[in-house]
């Protein structure tokens, strides 16, 4: 039997129906739905899956129950933010020992969280870090879960590991996590946070209880990593956009990034790397609608001829700045193209691409990173390329990604057409080295029209 590692966050987490449903998940009381689709892989644990086979969990801190609530990390950041400038912090604290009362309260579960409280208290007004206190989130709701599920509760303290500068100790992470699970037959461990050589509390990015239980599922060899959270799984384009765009049922991490890399990331590397690396499978969850499938991730595609849709997704983003240095052979001079990017480099400005001619020569970069910063790139250009002219544009990108692109002809020729037929013009295109992605430029005030042509020309 497969061993699945399951990370619950958002909404779920603090909602007392919602961890019902965590519950009945865990233990297997209620059939689950398994992959959409005939053509994933039959992968233990995504189809109505007993209680052996999750395990071990790892939770996030409350979030938000309405557009009002605020969650309990953002209170506990305040907390600290007001004891470091001498205000009274204890009003807030009582806000976040109130939700977790009357969540214990409500799951009808008995634990002494006011001994934690206190201890914390304490902790906070004797030299309490940042990370400290913001990682009690984590650490509060892990124990009601815990208690509540009749599991161990085994703390990340100790268990994630970061060097004294503060970077994750991968190899030793992973042994410290194996025997002390090794242990345990199931339990609850918090995300967010580990322990530096000083056994002082150090605390991933915002959402890295998503790293925590990465880190974990690559650890203990899970089968599947399931990430359930506030969405049941990504969607093929941008909702604002699209209308009604269909959800994405399977897609490999290659494409996952090739979304992410040009628009919003559907989920930060760091949350992703440590199954992708292992080979494990991602399955995005939620609790909120146990009918949906969600949407599976893996290494490979299952079989890629068999997907109903060429397309996987389309993202991008209206907020790119194209510098093109025009010169006469300029795209055949050595070292020129060094020269540019320099330029770049100086203003630390990450460069997205860099379409060339014979005579002309583009530097692609985020919009916002130039901001108030073009006149002296362009001043830099002239100095060091001295071109005939240096012209700066902005410009939308669209990232178009499907495995089945490499298999199947005219997938580019569709998506050419389907512009076509809108009247835009490109103003750039490139096709990645993997053949699973087409990235096109076109006018900012072209690029919603652009996506919608080119979801329709593959979904209809």
């Amino acid at each position: 039997m497969g061993l699945i590692l399951s990370k619950f966050g958002g909404r779920c987490i603090g909602d007392v129906e919602e961890l019902a449903k965590i519950k009945n998940i865990i233990r297997g009381d209620i059939a689950i739905p398994g992959t959409a689709g005939t053509t994933t892989p039959d992968i233990p644990g995504t189809a109505g899956t007993s209680a052996p086979e999750r395990r071990y969990i790892v939770v996030s801190a409350p979030g938000k129950r309405s557009e009002e609530d605020q969650k309990i990390t953002d209170l506990l950041y305040l907390c600290f933010s007001n004891i470091e400038h001498n205000v009274p912090y204890q009003q807030v604290f009582q806000v976040v020992c109130e939700r977790f009362l009357a969540i214990a309260a409500g799951l009808g579960i008995r634990i002494d969280l006011a001994g934690e409280f206190l201890a914390i208290q304490k902790k906070m007004e004797h030299g309490g870090t940042e990370d400290y206190i913001a990682s009690r989130g984590e650490y509060i709701m892990a124990k009601i879960l815990a208690a509540y599920l009749d599991m161990d509760f085994v703390d990340a303290e100790g268990l994630i590991l970061f060097d004294k500068f503060g970077r994750l100790m991968e190899e030793e992470t992973d042994r410290a996590i194996r025997e002390e699970l090794e242990k345990h037959e199931t339990a609850i461990i918090p995300g967010f946070y580990g322990t530096l050589p000083d056994g002082s509390i150090k605390t991933f990015v915002r959402g890295g209880s998503d790293i925590t239980g990465a880190l974990v599922a690559k650890a203990m060899h899970a089968d599947v990593y399931e990430n359930w959270g506030d969405r049941s799984g990504f969607l093929m384009a941008d909702p604002a956009i699209v209308e009604n765009p269909r959800q994405i049922e399977h897609m490999t991490y290659a494409e996952l990034r090739e979304l992410s890399y040009i628009g919003s990331p559907m989920m930060p590397e760091a949350s992703i790397f440590p199954v992708r690396r292992a080979g494990i499978p991602l399955h995005i969850r939620s609790t909120e609608d146990l009918s949906n499938p969600g949407t599976l991730i893996t290494t490979e595609p299952s079989d890629i001829r068999c997907k109903e849709s060429e397309l996987t997704g389309v993202a991008g983003s209206a907020n790119f700045a194209v510098f093109s240095v025009f010169r006469g052979l300029l795209g055949g001079e050595k070292g020129v193209l060094r020269k540019i990017l320099s330029v770049f480099e100086d203003w630390d400005i990450s460069v997205e691409h860099v379409p060339s001619g014979i005579d002309s020569l583009s530097v692609i970069v985020s919009a916002d990173a130039v901001e108030g910063k073009e006149d002296e790139i362009v001043d830099e250009l002239r100095r060091k390329i001295r071109p005939e002219n240096v012209v700066v544009e902005r410009v939308a990108l669209m990232n178009v990604v499907g495995s089945a692109f490499y298999h199947r002809p005219g997938c580019a020729a569709k998506t050419m057409t389907a512009l076509a037929k809108e009247g835009i013009s490109l103003r750039m295109i490139d096709q990645g080295a993997s053949e699973i992605n087409i990235i096109l430029g076109v006018a900012p005030e072209e690029f919603e029209t652009a996506v919608r042509a080119i979801y329709k020309a593959f979904e209809g």
